[in-house]
C-alpha cells in the first residue's frame, strides 16, 4: 500500500492580520503546525516568506521545500512549550566553545584561529561583559560562573522564534558566541561558517576533500544561512 501524501487544495494564498501577530491563510482558512496549534507568526515578513513556500507548492507538498515553514512550525509546536530546556542547553555551549579551544600546533592553523576567533570573543567581552578563557588542547577551561550566568540570561531572553534561529546558528557552529555575534548583526552567516570551519578547512587543505564531508558541510552551511534568514524574519528586520 503507497504512503498516503497530502496534495494541494487550495487555490489562493494570502496573509491576514492576527490577534497577536500574523498569519497564513489558504482559501480563507489558517494554516495550522502538525500539532494542530494555530500558526501565528511574529512579523508580516515571515508571514509573507510562509505564504510564497505554501503558494509554490504544485501537486503533492513538499515540506523539504517549505524551510521557513518548518522552523516556524518547530517555534510553535517544540521550542515555545519546552523554552527553558532549549534556552538551558544552548547557553552550556558556552562551557566548552569552539572559539575557546585553540591548537598548539600547527602555528599556521593556531594564527588563523587566533585572527579569526579573537574579534569574536574581544565583542561579546565587551557586549555582555562576560569574559571567556581560552585554551589550548582539547580540555575544556573552568569558565567564569558569572560569564556562564550571563550567557544563559542572554539566551534564556530570546523569544521562541527567535530561539529556533539562534538554536541552529549555535548548534551548527558549536560555538554560543558566534551564534550571538551572527544574532547581533555582527557578521555575515557565510563568514561566519567559514570562521566556524577553520580546524575542517585546514584538515582540508592539508589531506583533500572527503566528497561525502563536504556534502555534509555543503547542508549544514545551508541550514545556517536559513537560521540566520529566519532570526532576521522573527525580528522583522
Amino acid at each position: 500500500m503507497s504512503e498516503w501524501k497530502a496534495k494541494r487544495f487550495w487555490k489562493e494564498t494570502s496573509v491576514a492580520e492576527a490577534q497577536d501577530g500574523w498569519q497564513v491563510l489558504l482559501d480563507g482558512r489558517p494554516v495550522r503546525t502538525p500539532l494542530k496549534a494555530p500558526m501565528i507568526l511574529p512579523t508580516r515578513e515571515m508571514a509573507e516568506a510562509v505564504a510564497i513556500e505554501w503558494d509554490a507548492q504544485e501537486g503533492v507538498i513538499d515540506p523539504l521545500s517549505m524551510p521557513v515553514t518548518r522552523s516556524a512550525n518547530a517555534a510553535i509546536d517544540k521550542v515555545s512549550v519546552q523554552h527553558s530546556e532549549v534556552a538551558a542547553m544552548l547557553s552550556a555551549y558556552a562551557e566548552t566553545d569552539l572559539l575557546c579551544h585553540r591548537a598548539e600546533a600547527p602555528r599556521e592553523l593556531a594564527e588563523q584561529q587566533n585572527k579569526g576567533w579573537n574579534p569574536v570573543l574581544d565583542w561579546a567581552e565587551k557586549t555582555y561583559n562576560a569574559p571567556l578563557i581560552v585554551v589550548t588542547g582539547i580540555l575544556p577551561a573552568d569558565q567564569p560562573a558569572e560569564s556562564l550566568g550571563i550567557y544563559a540570561r542572554t539566551v534564556a531572553g530570546y523569544r521562541p522564534f527567535s530561539l529556533t534561529a539562534l538554536h541552529d546558528l549555535i548548534s551548527l557552529s558549536g560555538s554560543l558566541v558566534l551564534g550571538l555575534y551572527v544574532a547581533n548583526g555582527k557578521m555575515d552567516p557565510d563568514d561566519a561558517w567559514h570562521l566556524s570551519r577553520i580546524d575542517e578547512d585546514w584538515q582540508i587543505s592539508q589531506w583533500g576533500e572527503d566528497e561525502e564531508a563536504t556534502e555534509m558541510a555543503e547542508t549544514k552551511r545551508a541550514a545556517f544561512r536559513h537560521a540566520a534568514n529566519f532570526l532576521r524574519l522573527a525580528q522583522g528586520s
